[in-house]
């Protein structure tokens, strides 16, 4: 027989029978969080004395207690300091392949890169620079693809001598994606590679949740699509200083190949995968 009076029901931890269980999250740099009782959100830059330091897309540095009260992506987590590192093993790229570590750059190839855009350019080399110096690729920066026929026969690209182009907003049925359609049937097309992304600029590449939003904000086609997204931040926006500013501070948010969508990461391989290909 089962004895009803033989277990004691305040054994145990009887206050917090039924309640939720709320996960720990190591508060590693770069984590972007919110408190709850200011509704403050921004990444993790340092922890001190188990306090952390917040910093939001303003700039602007806060300090808070590690524990309870914090969100990530609307769910409550408690903050806690990062456990140590075990030892370091292989170290990793920016674009996650194996580092190479003292390693000089290689001489360039006669191979080319050409990226449309000069955020663009600033973002292959921020994620894939290490990769491509180990691979002697270098990355010229194209204003646009108006002349990219002109800039093709000038290269005269054949074997050996590739060109792989990347191209802002490539959809089918634009202005860039009947560009890339004439140079793939032109004499060099055997030996150039035109790809692009669909957003409508390179700033859309970058996961939403790095900027701590859900979703890029839709931008009227009458308001210039840079200068809306920085309205929707709240950004100075008059100047083209204030333009590059704020790419910067998008910019900042990148720190791996991970940071980026696959629309992107994709694109940016296949070209490296071309231009380095025997």
């Amino acid at each position: 027989m089962n004895d009803r009076y033989g277990s004691d029901v305040l054994a145990g931890d009887w206050r917090k029978a039924g309640r939720p269980v709320i996960p720990e999250c190591e508060a590693v740099k770069d984590l972007v969080i919110e408190e709850v009782a200011t509704g403050f959100c921004g990444a993790v830059v340092r922890i001190e004395k188990n306090i952390v330091t917040l910093e939001d897309y303003f700039g602007k540095l806060r300090l808070f207690p590690l524990g309870p009260g914090f969100l990530l992506d609307g769910k409550p987590v408690v903050l806690v300091a990062p456990k140590k590192a075990a030892p370091a093993g292989r170290g990793r790229t920016a674009s996650g392949s194996f580092a190479v570590e003292n390693a000089a750059a290689r001489v360039a190839l006669p191979s080319r890169i050409f990226v449309e855009g000069r955020h663009d350019a600033e973002l292959v080399e921020k994620v894939w620079g290490a990769d491509l110096r180990i691979e002697g690729v270098v990355v010229e920066y194209l204003e646009g693809v108006d002349d990219l026929d002109a800039i093709i026969r000038e290269f005269k690209p054949g074997p050996g001598r590739k060109v792989g182009v990347l191209v802002d907003h490539l959809v089918k049925g634009s202005k860039e994606s009947r560009i890339a359609d004439a140079v793939a049937a032109g004499p060099y097309g055997k030996h150039v590679l035109v790809v692009g992304h669909p957003y409508v600029d390179v700033w859309q590449s970058v996961k939403p949740e790095r900027l701590g939003i859900k979703e890029w904000p839709t931008i009227p086609r009458n308001i210039e699509w840079k200068k809306g997204i920085c309205a929707s931040f709240g950004w100075p926006h008059a100047e083209q200083a204030d333009i590059a500013r704020a790419w910067q501070r998008i910019l900042g948010q990148v720190r791996t190949f991970a940071d980026l969508e696959p629309a992107l990461l994709g694109r940016v391989e296949e070209l490296i995968d071309f231009v380095t290909s025997p």
